[in-house]
Parts: C-alpha cells; sequence; structure tokens
C-alpha cells in the first residue's frame, strides 16, 4: 500500500536536483565546458549500460535503476543543448515581421539538431527494450519527450513564464523566437491530455499487486504531474526560477 511513497520522493528530488545541477554546471566558466561535455559522454554510457541491465530486472531495484539512467540519458542532452553543443543550425535572433509559418520553420532550425539527439535516443531506447521486462526507463524517456514537446510548443505560441533566466548568454537569441502570453489555445489541451494520462497512470499504481509494478508506475505517475506543474509555471504568476537559484544564479 505504502509502496509509492518512496518512489513519489524520490522522483520529486531527482526533478529539482538533477535540473538544478545541470544549470549550475552549465555556469561555470566557458573553458571548463570542453572537458565537462567529454565526461557526460562518458556518464551517457554508462546509463546505457545501467539500463541495458536494469531493464531484464522486473524488480523495485530495476524500477529505480532504469528510471535514474534514463534520466542520465535525457540530463546529457539538456547539458550538451545549454552548453551549445549540440542545438541547431540557426543561431541568430529571430527576423522582424516574418509570416507564422516561416516564423515557425526559423524557430525549428534553432533546435533542429537538438531535436533529431532526441529522436535518436528514443529510437535507441526503444530498441533496447523491445523484449525487456522493465520498461521502466524507456516510459521515463517517453514522458521526458512528449512533455517537453509541448512545453517547446506552447512558449512558442506565447506564455507568460519562458523560464529565460535558465538560459545561458550563448542561448539568449532562442528568447527572441518566443512569445509571452497570458495563455494560449494549446495550453488547456496540453493539461488536460496530461491530466488524463495522469489519472490512468496513478489508476494502475493503486490497482498494481506487484512492489515492482507499484513502484514503476509511481515513478512515471510522478515524473508526468511535475511535467504538469511545469506547464502551470509557464502560466502561473510564479516566479518559478527560484527553485532553483542555486543553480542559475552564477548566470547572471
Amino acid at each position: 500500500m505504502y509502496f509509492w511513497i518512496s518512489p513519489l520522493i524520490f522522483t520529486i528530488f531527482v526533478w529539482w536536483f538533477s535540473t538544478g545541477l545541470i544549470l549550475k554546471i552549465n555556469g561555470l566558466p566557458k573553458r571548463f565546458f570542453k572537458t565537462i561535455f567529454a565526461l557526460s559522454i562518458v556518464i551517457l554510457m554508462m546509463a546505457f549500460w545501467g539500463l541495458e541491465i536494469s531493464s531484464k530486472q522486473a524488480t523495485v531495484a530495476g524500477a529505480y535503476c532504469s528510471f535514474t539512467c534514463a534520466i542520465i540519458i535525457w540530463g546529457w542532452q539538456e547539458l550538451a543543448f545549454l552548453l551549445g553543443y549540440i542545438t541547431g543550425s540557426r543561431r541568430s535572433d529571430c527576423p522582424q515581421g516574418l509570416s507564422s509559418v516561416r516564423r515557425a520553420w526559423y524557430a525549428f532550425q534553432t533546435i533542429n539538431y537538438h531535436e533529431m539527439t532526441l529522436l535518436g535516443l528514443g529510437i535507441v531506447l526503444f530498441l533496447m527494450n523491445l523484449e525487456a521486462v522493465n520498461q521502466t526507463g524507456f516510459w521515463t524517456y517517453i514522458i521526458l519527450w512528449g512533455m517537453r514537446q509541448s512545453t517547446k510548443i506552447n512558449i512558442f505560441l506565447g506564455v507568460l513564464n519562458f523560464n529565460e533566466a535558465f538560459l545561458p548568454q550563448h542561448l539568449k537569441y532562442l528568447i527572441t523566437y518566443f512569445r509571452r502570453k497570458a495563455m494560449n489555445l494549446l495550453m488547456p489541451f496540453s493539461i488536460l491530455v496530461s491530466v488524463l494520462f495522469l489519472v490512468s497512470i496513478w489508476s494502475h499504481a493503486a490497482s498494481d499487486s506487484s512492489a515492482y509494478e507499484i513502484t514503476s508506475s509511481a515513478l512515471l505517475g510522478t515524473l508526468l504531474a511535475l511535467g504538469l506543474l511545469e506547464h502551470l509555471f509557464l502560466v502561473m504568476p510564479f516566479p518559478s526560477e527560484l527553485l532553483w537559484k542555486w543553480g542559475y544564479k552564477n548566470h547572471r
């Protein structure tokens, strides 16, 4: 009955700490970037190795390991993006007077390499988990990818908070592709779909009998709930950056 409490607390901590850690690393002097990126590739390979092993273990420990490895794999690409190594083919401000279609195309060009890398990593995880008894890591990545795509599109269409304080100076040009609005038409739909999936996952967690299934569902459900919270942060008059001030304060 209480198997879901520990994964809930664990997921919240990992979400908060990993975000702040990536921001902290990205705030270091640029002379360290090459070394950081090289070390991150080593960690990425270790995460794939850990995911390969844990995918064969339908246990509580396997669920935690698979989940954590998927977070590291996702975090590697986030770090590579913020460091400026994997971004897009366009690295300049948005020109004035563009049509909506052209603006959307230019905005995609600023992150096209990043998006292709995310898709490539997802395909690798899919192939690794075709016959896996523990697919927690794969679904962790899918949730992260889906919520991030929704966030990007909503920011492009217009939201109240961009979290622009998270962007380093060499990526500030991205802000010119954003729009600031109190709300856009996609946001309510994004929230509704997230809630529907959230109810389904937590219902599954409540009905599961094995400790592994409860743990896995609780990890995924909590992660999706945090993604939903991040969506709400985009349209609420609340400075969510304060949650990670310890990580991004040296960007200023």
